[in-house]
């Protein structure tokens, strides 16, 4: 399936390729058909990923993996709130966490209290609130990524 993206221009995406959100990402119920799309540009080798929706070619949110960020990285997530993705164990499940990069860059930012679980068996997905107060909503990055660039 051909989709026209905001940043990538035309790409192809495999139908083995979409993931699905049964109940959408928060705040945009109605996007949940989505592909996972890497900037092959992207020479700093930030680990960021984009989230890129199918029915909205305009709508892509960068993510990123938490470890990258957070080695401890490790929340309490509701079994309800990830039961309607299937059997997961550490070989299928993906864990990512949105970013948000504003105007002024050093204030870069993840979502370590909302993240994005993929079960990459049967692609499906759902971004799931975290129990606790333990993680931030807007957890600072940008120093941690520049670190990670200049150590290459």
């Amino acid at each position: 399936m051909e989709v026209t993206t905001r940043i990538f221009g035309t790409v192809d995406v495999a139908d083995d390729k979409l993931i699905q959100f049964e109940g959408g990402l928060v705040g945009f119920p109605e996007l949940v058909d989505f592909a996972l799309i890497h900037d092959s540009d992207d020479e700093n080798a930030s680990g960021i990923q984009w989230l890129q929706s199918i029915q909205e070619p305009q709508f892509a949110i960068p993510v990123l993996d938490p470890l990258s960020v957070l080695e401890s990285y490790n929340p309490e997530i509701e079994d309800e709130l990830i039961k309607p993705l299937g059997e997961l164990n550490g070989d299928n499940m993906l864990v990512l966490v949105t970013v948000t990069v504003p105007k002024d860059i050093t204030k870069m930012s993840v979502n370590l209290r909302g993240p994005i679980i993929i079960n990459t068996d049967n692609r499906k997905a759902a971004q799931v609130i975290a129990e606790g107060e333990e993680y931030m909503v807007k957890y600072p990055v940008y120093d941690i990524l520049k670190r990670r660039k200049e150590e290459g």
